[in-house]
């Protein structure tokens, strides 16, 4: 029960990575918002929690729109009088080689991916400052570290999340807030599996532990950050990617 009475929003909470976040804070005894887009997909994965005993609220949100998300922010403050926990998990992809990728299709990733982080902090840190705590943590990716093919807009957005949780940090910690990014490696998720196999196959041989990520793994990462075992830990960007670039 290492996030017990915690209330942790986290977006893109309806489906892979998120949700399996979501059912991990939920027995590790959290509140828990599921915050997605999916409105169908959303309610019913909580309304499945609910079901297995865990207190779960869904908001659907648009991350990119301010409006969207101080919506969601005033709901879970309504529901449940505070947030300790912001996992900033939503994300798109929109892949293209540069001279293909249309300027729709980059503002669209930036949108969601980078501007969106930056709505949902904002909008959640003045109920932290006004607890002396909390956790955020936004999820990166391997490709805003390294940078990878096709992947222009993605890459610059998940490498732009890590400059803002450097520079939150050294703003927030003085406030009690500690904010940290994951960077996932190629995990197995709706995302990925629509890669052509021989492609996975590839890729799975360049990770020294032989395999894609599974969302669990990302979750543990996402409850380690979360939780008083990371007390004394902020502005750090944790690899969860089987060792793909060391």
């Amino acid at each position: 029960m290492r996030l017990e009475n915690k209330v942790a929003i986290i977006t893109g909470g309806a489906n892979g990575i998120g949700l399996e976040a979501a059912k991990l804070f939920a027995k590790e005894g959290a509140k828990v918002v599921l915050a997605d887009y999916d409105e169908e997909q959303g309610a019913k994965q909580a309304d499945d929690l609910r079901a297995n005993g865990a207190d779960a609220l869904f908001v659907q949100v648009n991350v990119a729109d301010r409006e969207s998300v101080d919506n969601m922010v005033a709901k879970t403050v309504n529901m449940y009088g505070k947030i300790d926990i912001l996992i900033n998990n939503a994300g798109i992809t929109r892949d293209a080689m540069l001279t293909k990728m249309t300027q729709e299709n980059f503002k669209q990733v930036i949108d969601v991916n980078l501007t969106g982080v930056f709505h949902c902090t904002q909008a959640v840190v003045p109920y932290m400052v006004e607890n002396r705590k909390g956790k955020i943590v936004v999820t990166s990716s391997v490709s805003g570290v390294y940078g990878n093919v096709g992947q222009t807009n993605y890459a610059a957005a998940k490498a732009g999340v890590i400059g803002m949780v450097k520079s939150w940090a050294k703003e927030l910690g003085r406030k009690g807030i500690n904010v940290n990014a994951v960077a996932p490696g190629f995990t197995d998720t709706a995302m990925v599996q629509t890669v052509p196999e021989k492609v996975i196959q590839q890729l799975v041989a360049t990770i020294p532990l032989q395999r894609l990520g599974k969302p669990e793994d990302i979750a543990k990462a996402y409850l380690y950050l979360a939780s008083d075992d990371s007390n004394y830990v902020t502005g750090t960007v944790l690899h969860v990617d089987g060792g793909i670039m060391m």
